[in-house]
């Protein structure tokens, strides 16, 4: 068996190189850098979630049992949207930026020129199957990339769907789908790319870094973390309550990277937000939770085993103020709220990518500033607030990916901000003209004649030379003719 088993990696590993060179080698025709290339492929990418938007939805409900309506507002109707940009902006996006130059260079002109950094690799997640793994290929195709895109195992039908639609509908000479688990990715991590684009958890995110790093291969990394969520007394109770709610149980029931990860409120207010965050559920989900179809089930048996260990640890049962609620045959568990969960219990340490919400009450709400910046940077922070002040305070203190204020998750959908996370959380971002940035190199182009061929720029150097490159180089006209005056007298 461990022989069949080595004779399947390498198979694997002779498979994955020939496909990369095939790609490189069409790559090498210069194909991708016309705009009519990148245009005939966003619109065949926009042709394909037309056409098979209920296919697509029907795949990622068989993975997660995810609500229809998230399917396909939260992914088929994003991933429309960004690429619908993309086929409208795209000629603007692509155009030169001319720059000025300096006195040192005169005469000249120079622009940027965004070119496209070759071969990307895409590896996505499972919680998000179609459009963590399409929104970035958006904007690799609009920049002039070919694309090798590694799906998701945890999500098969979306994995399969994926390579079906994808082999259809584009390009296979440059874009192509790569299914399989970790022999698959760990051959695509061997090969030199030209960036690798990985959304996911930190541990795994390390291992892209590590094999990026032998090659000096860019990276974009998406990597989540504990999203923190402060809520001041001075608000509207009910809207905010809805709010967080909707960040945390009505986006795949927690298991989204920028879904509230814990709340922070004053020890005075916390028992009036645990009763109004009970109340809305029971409203949304009704009484018993496990029944609702609007929840989604946890991806499978090592998740929700990952998560039953949260609560089952003997510090945190006890904290409970409502929810626990589990089902294992259907790998269920209901919205739960922790009011207090000792700070070093595994729940307050780890994402918990989950239906569980625990509550830190402070003394006061500016004392939850330092609870957040004590730990690692965050995807996403909120803040619940009516207060003018606590919300300057916050968006300065706070440091984290992205912050909203009086809502959750929402800033993902807004494609002239940047999404991605800051140290541990991520690194780069993209999104709109932010995703065809994170796939170009914006080349510096600098264009001068054969006319005004200053002499002062060679040897021999005098100190008539050096007077004048310096007020050359500090931009200063009067400086230079000063200078240039006192040259002549030399």
């Amino acid at each position: 068996m461990a022989i069949e088993g080595e004779k399947k990696v390498i198979e694997i590993e002779l498979e994955v190189s020939n496909l990369v060179k095939e790609i490189k080698g069409s790559y090498a025709t210069g194909k991708t850098r016309s705009y009519e290339w990148r245009m005939s492929q966003l619109q065949r990418l926009l042709q394909m979630l037309e056409h098979h938007e209920q296919e697509i939805a029907e795949a990622i409900v068989a993975d997660l049992s995810k609500p229809r309506f998230e399917a396909l507002i939260y992914e088929v109707a994003m991933l429309k949207n960004a690429c619908s940009l993309a086929v409208k902006k795209l000629k603007h996006w692509m155009m030169p930026e001319k720059v000025k130059t300096s006195l040192t260079t005169f005469p000249s002109s120079a622009e940027i020129v965004p070119e496209p950094l070759g071969v990307v690799l895409v590896i996505s997640p499972w919680n998000y199957p179609f459009l963590l793994s399409l929104d970035p290929v958006i904007g690799a195709i609009a920049a002039g990339n070919a694309v090798v895109l590694k799906p998701s195992e945890v999500a098969p039908a979306t994995s399969s769907l994926l390579a079906k639609l994808v082999g259809e509908y584009m390009d296979n000479s440059l874009i192509r789908v790569v299914e399989g688990g970790v022999a698959e990715t760990t051959a695509l991590l061997e090969q030199k790319w030209d960036k690798i684009c990985y959304t996911g958890n930190g541990r795994i995110g390390r291992i892209v870094m590590a094999a990026a790093a032998k090659h000096l291969t860019p990276v974009l990394l998406e990597l989540g973390g504990k999203s923190p969520v402060v809520v001041d007394s001075s608000i509207n109770l009910q809207v905010a309550t809805r709010r967080i709610i909707a960040g945390k149980w009505g986006c795949n029931n927690g298991q989204t990277c920028v879904a509230p990860d814990y709340l922070l409120t004053t020890k005075d207010f916390a028992p009036k937000l645990v009763d109004a965050l009970k109340h809305e559920l029971e409203h949304f989900f009704g009484e018993n939770p496990l029944d609702s179809k609007d929840l989604s089930r946890i991806v499978n048996s090592n998740h929700f085993s990952r998560l039953t260990k949260l609560l089952d640890e003997d510090r945190v049962s006890g904290t409970i103020v409502h929810g626990g609620k589990i089902e294992k045959s259907t790998l269920k568990i209901s919205p739960t709220i922790l009011l207090d969960a000792p700070r070093d219990s595994l729940i307050m340490n780890e994402e918990i990518f989950g239906p569980l919400l625990p509550i830190v009450t402070v003394e006061k709400v500016e004392d939850s500033f330092d609870i957040i910046n004590s730990g690692t940077k965050p995807l996403a922070a909120y803040l619940f607030t009516n207060n003018k002040k606590l919300k300057e305070q916050f968006v300065m203190t706070v440091s984290a990916g992205g912050v909203v204020v009086n809502d959750t998750v929402l800033h993902v959908s807004v494609d002239s901000l940047p999404f991605g996370g800051v140290q541990e959380s991520g690194m780069g971002a993209y999104h709109g003209k932010f995703s065809f940035d994170a796939f170009t190199h914006k080349k510096a182009v600098l264009y001068r004649s054969f006319a005004g061929d200053a002499p002062v720029r060679y040897p021999p150097y005098t100190k008539g030379k050096l007077r004048l490159m310096k007020a050359l180089i500090s931009g200063s006209i009067l400086s230079a003719i000063f200078a240039l005056i006192g040259l002549s007298k030399d």
